[in-house]
């Protein structure tokens, strides 16, 4: 099932920010998040905010998916109540979820229009759908493009059949690259893939056909994430059974090498630990504004949005969440104010794990003496030390999690 959200303090009912959170507004980047919470099936290692309509069907039909874009629209405009008159010109949107292309393609356009029509887009703004393959042809891409869409993220994952079947994916293996074949077509500026490695059964050979598949298939962006096994999936019960094994680091980490090879060689360059393109313009730029401590509204069940040092998350369940707009009241169910403190660790965690790394200022005494033994095993960079900077090496990507711990005491 879903994870739980944070307990957080009350948010009014109008969802009014604090002061100081609406300062500056307009100065830093924007963006809006938009969560899609519907899946046709749950996939056994997923623990997202995410329904299937089995789920669902007790809800009623206030969580019903035909009237999900009105739900969104009424959020949208809530957000411009909330964020007052400042200018604030949208440079990304990105939808998520779940599987946003469950809806009809005329529902995701309906909810670009209206973050176009309340807030404006930003010459040039990235505008991103995710979908699954089975859940698009060439007719609905080519309403996604024609409606404002130019960027698009597929859900590959792998490449062989018993690696899907064990992750409970149900698409065709070919048809992702198909996708990205369709996609541009279609007029779609940036393609990504999405990968998974470490699935139980999964082989380095399975994993570097995988690889060659999504590289042949020719997308500008491709993902690649570890498989992790979260508490309360279907997975982790497997696991906890002894029907599958648990995948160690060593092995992840041998995985995240081959990827790193096949990657660079193909032309691919690695701007985030998880995350390769062709070209900068082929990086995403909605999580690149997430990375460096942007702006953004997240819409939607159990969407978490970030404004000037203010966190906050919606409703989670989609009853609770259309109930709360019905009313007339912020969907908003929990916030958090980040202290300096914290606001600099958050900056620290995240920026480290960019090719341009963190600055070195950012960091304590004691994190500074861990950044000088970090540079002496190796796992950061001379020349961006020496320029001020905290970047990480091949082997220091392998060892992220722990370099970041080190770093942030």
């Amino acid at each position: 099932m879903p994870s739980a959200l944070p307990d957080g303090e009350p948010v009014p009912s109008d969802g009014s920010l604090p002061a100081h959170a609406l300062a500056g507004l307009g100065t830093r980047p924007f963006g809006f998040y938009v969560h899609v919470p519907y899946c046709a099936t749950r996939c056994g290692y997923c623990d997202f905010n995410t329904y299937t309509a089995t789920e669902l069907r007790s809800s009623g039909a206030v969580a019903s998916q035909d009237t999900y874009a009105d739900n969104l629209v009424a959020e949208i405009r809530h957000a411009r109540t909330v964020l007052g008159s400042a200018e604030l010109p949208v440079q990304t949107v990105f939808l998520g979820g779940g599987t946003p292309t469950l809806l009809p393609a005329r529902d995701l356009v309906t909810m670009l229009a209206a973050i176009r029509d309340e807030f404006g887009l930003a010459p040039g703004a990235e505008v991103t759908t995710e979908a699954n393959p089975e859940s698009v042809d060439p007719a609905y891409l080519a309403q996604l493009r024609e409606g404002g869409f130019n960027r698009i993220s597929f859900g590959m994952q792998s490449a062989r059949p018993h690696v899907l079947q064990l992750l409970d994916r149900h698409h065709t293996p070919g048809r992702p690259e198909a996708c990205v074949a369709e996609a541009r077509a279609a007029g779609f500026e940036h393609v990504n893939l999405d990968l998974i490695y470490g699935t139980p059964g999964e082989s380095d050979d399975d994993w570097r056909a995988s690889l060659d598949a999504a590289i042949g298939a020719g997308p500008d962006h491709v993902s690649a994430y570890s498989l992790i096994v979260e508490d309360g999936t279907k997975l982790a019960a497997r696991v906890k059974r002894g029907e599958l094994p648990m995948i160690d680091d060593d092995v992840h980490a041998d995985r995240y090498l081959i990827a790193e090879e096949a990657l660079s060689k193909a032309g691919y360059s690695w701007y985030e630990v998880s995350n390769w393109a062709t070209t900068e313009a082929g990086r995403c730029r909605h999580n690149e504004l997430y990375w460096t401590g942007a702006d953004w509204w997240g819409a939607g069940p159990g969407a978490h949005s970030h404004v000037g040092g203010v966190r906050w998350w919606n409703a989670k369940h989609p009853a609770a969440y259309a109930r709360a707009l019905a009313e007339g009241r912020t969907p908003a169910q929990g916030r958090e104010v980040l202290p300096a403190a914290d606001r600099r660790v958050e900056r620290i965690l995240l920026e480290l794990r960019l090719v341009e790394g963190c600055p070195l200022d950012l960091l304590a005494p004691a994190g500074l003496e861990a950044a000088h033994r970090a540079l002496a095993d190796g796992l950061l960079d001379p020349a961006a030390f020496d320029g001020g900077r905290a970047v990480l090496t091949l082997q220091g990507r392998l060892l992220a999690d722990g370099v970041v711990r080190d770093l942030v005491d």
